[in-house]
């Protein structure tokens, strides 16, 4: 899988542990099976747009915010560094 998707799983689950959520209990409020919550979790499944929507909806997000952190590189310290400017979704 692409490292979008790595990192896009990695951010929607930072915001399903800091709402407290088990999987379970995410995947029912998104609509979606826990199984595949989880292959989207771990970068194994690339999410269709009805999906990243429901995703956002469920974690109270915005989808482009979602993606916007999946596109940023967290260097030590916590500095967030655009990956490349050419592949924001923003100035398509």
């Amino acid at each position: 899988m692409s490292n979008l998707t790595r990192r896009f799983g990695m951010v929607v689950r930072r915001h399903r542990v800091a709402r407290g959520w088990s999987q379970e209990e995410f995947a029912d409020r998104a609509g979606l099976s826990r199984s595949y919550s989880g292959e989207v979790e771990r970068g194994n499944s690339t999410p269709s747009l009805a999906t990243v929507l429901k995703i956002a909806e469920a974690l109270g997000a915005s989808p482009s915010v979602l993606v916007e952190e999946a596109e940023l590189d967290i260097r030590p310290g916590g500095v967030r560094v655009a990956r490349s400017p050419a592949s924001s979704l923003a100035r398509l």
